[in-house]
Order: structure tokens, then sequence, then C-alpha cells
């Protein structure tokens, strides 16, 4: 069963968010990830939109999402994003 991360992110300190954009696509080659978007400008149909981007990625299964998020490889990069930036994720289990 496939699932779903969705990070909404307002980044607050764009020095210290590059760090870990240097490094996450590196680390994410080593698991079964696939972006399916990455927007800076999303159209805001409802609500009030208080983010500066949001990313969504596709797993394979939850067993993978997890390898990949509580990694060490990971975990040594996330702290830049979270350092720098106010984030909202969540993790959407995919229809059967």
């Amino acid at each position: 069963m496939e699932y779903y991360f969705i990070a909404n992110i307002r980044i607050n300190n764009p020095e210290e968010y590059q760090k870990y954009l240097d490094k996450v696509d590196e680390v994410s080659e080593m698991y079964d990830i696939e972006y399916l978007a990455v927007d800076e400008a999303p159209q805001i149909l409802e609500g009030n939109w208080k983010y500066t981007k949001s990313v969504l990625i596709k797993f394979s299964s939850k067993e993978e999402f997890e390898r990949w998020y509580y990694s060490r490889e990971y975990q040594d990069i996330l702290k830049h994003r979270l350092r720098s930036a106010d984030c909202d994720t969540i993790l959407v289990k995919g229809l059967e």
C-alpha cells in the first residue's frame, strides 16, 4: 500500500534551509521515494495559506517511509529544516 508524505513549510531562515536542500536529494536517492510535487506558489482554494512551500512525496509502503524518515542520514539533515522553518507534516495512507 502506498503512503504519501505531505509537508507544508514556512521558511524563516533560507541559509539554514539550504543546508537541508543541499543533502536531501542525495539521501532520498537511497530509498524508494517519488517526489510528486514541490510547489512554492500553490493555488489557495480555501482557508489561509501561511506557508512558503508544499511538498508531496510518494512511498511504496509505510515501512519504506519509516526507513527513510527515521534513518540516520535523514535525521542528520532534518535538523536543518526544523531549525529554519515552521513545518506541518502528515503521512497519508493511499487507497487500497
